[in-house]
């Protein structure tokens, strides 16, 4: 059974997406998401059983350096150059 889109599930999209849409609107999407779905229906009938998966032109290599412990700035050093800290960390704006 081929899938299509109701009027009803339109006006249920539009209501999650808080959309008000009049009757015109409803029926001309509801047309235009069914093209759609026409559309993507020739999807169906592509071969992919024996399809080699696509190559990478350039060879893709894992370009993460190696996780080497480094020592960490002091919490001295990290607030050295800024003026909005408060009791020994950074103070940021007030949050309601």
């Amino acid at each position: 059974m081929a899938a299509t889109i109701t009027a009803e599930t339109v006006r249920h999209v539009a209501a999650l997406a808080r959309l008000e849409l009049t009757d015109a609107e409803v029926t001309r999407f509801q047309a235009e998401l069914n093209d759609i779905l026409r559309a993507f229906k020739v999807l169906d009938t592509c071969r992919t059983g024996n399809v080699k998966p696509s190559f990478q032109p350039i060879e893709a290599k894992n370009v993460m350096h190696a996780d080497v412990p480094e020592p960490c700035l002091t919490q001295e050093d990290s607030l050295r150059n800024t003026r909005h800290k408060e009791h020994g960390f950074f103070k940021g704006p007030r949050a309601v």
